[in-house]
């Protein structure tokens, strides 16, 4: 593969040199704030062919010599089209206006959904805007990235109220989840009824479930890659608002004009302090914090150092108190060689650390994880047919599995310190998108990755290497002994593990308007979630891949069609996909979690299979715009014994993954009725998730003892819930303060999900009864929202 994009690499440079051709480039930001845009299509009339802006809102494109149609194509900015002439090579900056205006030779439309990229070789994305995600309605009148991206096919929610996600029957630990290029290891507030994203922060986002390009990697299931705002380099300028559950506050503005700017958002949760007014004891409440500083050093420098900063508290009576939060920084610098090549070196720091208070037994327990990543990306605009990204990465872990300390001198509690946990990893990737015929573009890459388990730290060491042994009579998991331990010095390799991960993508369009599909993607993940949950919790411990734990390797393919029809008001997109994925860690039966020592003695290796069919609608121009997503689609496990004696879980069968929802349907809708009033309106219909009832039960010494079915094997009830907004904006043409109103009922019919059944002995009847739990039922909500 390394010499196929060699050969490639200089062919293309040899064929380049040979014509008399010009460079194109520059930047493209919003002529409001300075705001950079990325993602903007930049398309060239006469020769089918064309580029987009980066993550920093560069773009470059080498053509022949000669006059050129230029259309520039952005979602919310309209299209703008002029001619150009390239004799020479040019550097040009564009600033587009959000609102549709008519220039004299320069021709302006609105659209108000993406439209799909069909020649472009990058399939299985999500993406919503931002304006979109906030007239949407939300629960309780919080606006949240991650719940509008749910709505979309392939994705699903690992429960109500919860910031956990699952890609096409991937575990929400499978997410790999970026904030300027930051990793977040725990995306929620309040135990998942928040996502961490403060919308008014957030500058673009995008959701890859599948052909992954190779500068990602570290999961199996998706990549979300979030970027906040750079800060308006104009003039000041504030947005904020007051919520039934939270406010917020953002501030940005320039430190020098049209160079340096400063982006600070904050925001709270206060319901606590209501529940003080009843002598509650109970409280639950958060805060978090987004920090940008940009400096355009000139035109080829510019640097950015943003910082996230949030935190959890939840405290029952005087009983237990709970904390945790993200903590990440990064300092970048964008360097521009010259109208062709484009770098960027990211030096990184990401913290996710917890804490549990048990006044009851007088001891506190903490954990956590520290991550350090340094990382340099470039990218070569060698011709009009021909890109070609490259860069490194070096990822240093510090694993945090717990410590217990007594908290008074009569605690009964005995101090435990669980050893830290150290890890290294690199990567090496090149991604080339190669543009062969008009009709056929392709997008291929590779990425090396390795990874290292290092000292200090002693290892357990087992009868023939198995931390886990099989009790054939009993036929039941238990924990093995050790029979001794090794000491591994600091920065000793304890355990090495690299892996090839290619990437392909493929793009063929009949013309503008359709295209077909395909990809393939080889990812691997050497960090794991420990948790028997569906959904992420504070309680998850994480581990590195070590000798018991193997890296999950995952290989995904998907073919698809994308056609944007009748003047492109109308997309449809079909996807269908097949992901196999080794090393999916299970538990035994009965497994303990929380500060284990030797958490190798409760863990199985098996697979993971999924695979389904997405279709995606959408209307994309006038009043009503939204889309219909459904999925139909599974997701299983298999934990095979590895003896012809061990069964194995549910004896070595194929069952269904905790995450498994064979059928989704949402259909999201927004209704701009005037300047004044827009409304909108979001439906889900969803098959229940897996879970365990009893089959049967029997009597022992009085009591009624339930005999549970095989893991899996039944589902809740199927869930379904309609919410409605409506956003009243007083002044719409105000130039100076602006605000609105959103008024929002979640669960409009009071649909009573379940989130769990449960069972117990009826004290009558003395036998076993299902119990139903619900967490939300109907909701309203008002929240007012200013900016000026």
């Amino acid at each position: 593969m390394r010499n196929l994009l060699l050969l490639i690499f200089l062919v293309s440079t040899i064929f380049v040199s040979a014509q008399h051709k010009y460079t194109l480039s520059g930047s493209i930001s919003d002529a409001s704030n300075g705001e950079k845009l990325l993602g903007v299509n930049f398309v060239i009339k006469e020769l089918h062919t064309g580029t987009s802006t980066n993550e920093y809102g560069f773009y470059s494109i080498t053509l022949p010599e000669g006059k050129y149609t230029l259309s520039i194509e952005y979602i919310g900015y309209g299209t703008r089209e002029e001619t150009v002439v390239l004799n020479k090579n040019i550097r040009k900056d564009y600033k587009l206006k959000p609102e549709t205006i008519e220039l004299s030779g320069i021709e302006l439309t609105a659209n108000a959904v993406p439209k799909a990229a069909v020649r472009k070789p990058e399939m299985s994305v999500a993406s919503v805007p931002i304006t979109t995600v906030k007239k949407l309605p939300v629960l309780v009148g919080e606006v949240d990235i991650i719940k509008t991206l749910m709505q979309m096919p392939g994705v699903s929610n690992a429960g109500e109220a919860s910031s956990g996600f699952n890609v096409r029957g991937g575990a929400a630990d499978q997410n790999l989840v970026l904030l300027d290029e930051a990793t977040i290891f725990n995306a929620s507030h309040l135990f998942g009824f928040l996502s961490v994203f403060n919308a008014d922060a957030v500058r673009d986002m995008k959701l890859y479930k599948g052909g992954i390009p190779a500068r990602y990697g570290g999961r199996i299931a998706s990549v979300l890659d979030i970027y906040q705002k750079e800060g308006n380099k104009n003039s000041f300028a504030a947005t904020g608002g007051i919520g039934v559950l939270s406010s917020r506050l953002l501030a940005e503005g320039p430190i020098i004009k049209d160079k340096a700017s400063f982006l600070v958002g904050g925001r709270a949760s206060y319901a606590h302090l209501f529940l003080k007014l009843t002598n509650n004891q109970n409280s639950a409440y958060f805060y978090d914090l987004n920090t940008k500083l940009s400096y355009q050093l000139n035109q080829n420098n510019a640097l950015y150092l943003s910082g996230y900063f949030g935190r959890d508290f939840f405290k029952l009576s005087n009983n237990l108190l709970n904390a945790y939060g993200n903590a990440l920084l990064n300092l970048r610098w964008n360097h521009l060689f010259n109208d062709k090549l484009f770098s960027n070196l990211s030096a990184i720091y990401s913290n996710y650390d917890y804490r549990f208070d048990f006044n009851l037994l007088d001891m506190e327990w903490t954990s956590g994880i520290e991550n350090f990543n340094l990382k340099y990306d470039f990218k070569n605009y060698l011709s009009e047919r021909f890109k070609l990204s490259y860069g490194l990465q070096g990822l240093y872990y510090v694993f945090k599995p717990g410590k217990i300390v007594p908290t008074s001198s009569t605690s009964t509690i005995k101090e435990k310190i669980l050893d830290n946990k150290y890890a290294a990893e690199t990567a090496f990737y090149a991604d080339a998108e190669h543009k062969l015929t008009d009709a056929l573009t392709l997008s291929y890459g590779l990425r090396l990755s390795s990874f290292y388990h290092l000292g200090k730290r002693k290892v357990n060491v087992y009868r023939n290497n198995s931390p886990i042994e099989f009790n054939v009579n009993r036929q039941i998991y238990y924990k093995g002994t050790p029979i001794g331990t090794k000491y591994y010095d600091s920065g000793k390799i304890i355990d090495l593990y690299s892996n090839f991960e290619p990437r392909f993508t493929m793009s063929y369009a009949f013309n503008d308007h359709q295209s077909v599909k395909a990809s393939y993607a080889r990812t691997a993940q050497y960090v794991h979630l420990i948790s028997n949950t569906s959904s992420p919790t504070p309680l998850n411990v994480w581990a590195p891949t070590d000798e018991f734990i193997k890296p999950q390797l995952a290989d995904q393919v998907a073919v698809g069609y994308a056609s944007n029809f009748s003047n492109d008001k109308y997309t449809i997109e079909i996807e269908s996909y097949y992901k196999k994925v080794r090393n999916r860690l299970d538990y035994i039966d009965g497994a303990n979690l929380i500060a284990n020592e030797a958490i190798e003695q409760v863990l199985l290796s098996g697979e993971n299979r999924a695979y389904g069919l997405e279709i995606l609608l959408r209307k994309n121009t006038g009043k009503l715009t939204g889309w219909i997503a459904y999925t139909l689609s599974k997701s299983e496990m298999q934990t095979k014994g590895r003896t012809a004696e061990e069964k194995g879980i549910n004896y070595g069968d194929w069952y269904n993954a905790s995450y498994d929802k064979p059928h989704d349907l949402s259909i999201t809708a927004t209704y701009e009725l005037s300047p004044k009033w827009t409304f909108g309106a979001i439906f889900n219909l969803q098959s229940g998730l897996p879970t365990n009832y009893p089959i049967g039960n029997y009597n022992y010494l009085g009591l009624s003892i339930p005999n549970y079915s095989k893991r899996n094997e039944y589902r809740l009830p199927t869930y379904h819930r309609l919410d409605l907004s409506a956003t009243y904006t007083p002044k719409p043409d105000n130039k100076g303060w602006k605000s609105e109103w959103v008024f929002g009922i979640y669960n409009v019919y009071n649909r009573k999900n379940a989130v769990s059944i449960s069972f117990q002995e009826n004290e009558d009847t003395h036998q076993n009864e299902a119990i139903k739990f619900s967490v939300f039922g109907f909701i309203p909500s008002v929240t007012y929202n200013f900016k000026f």
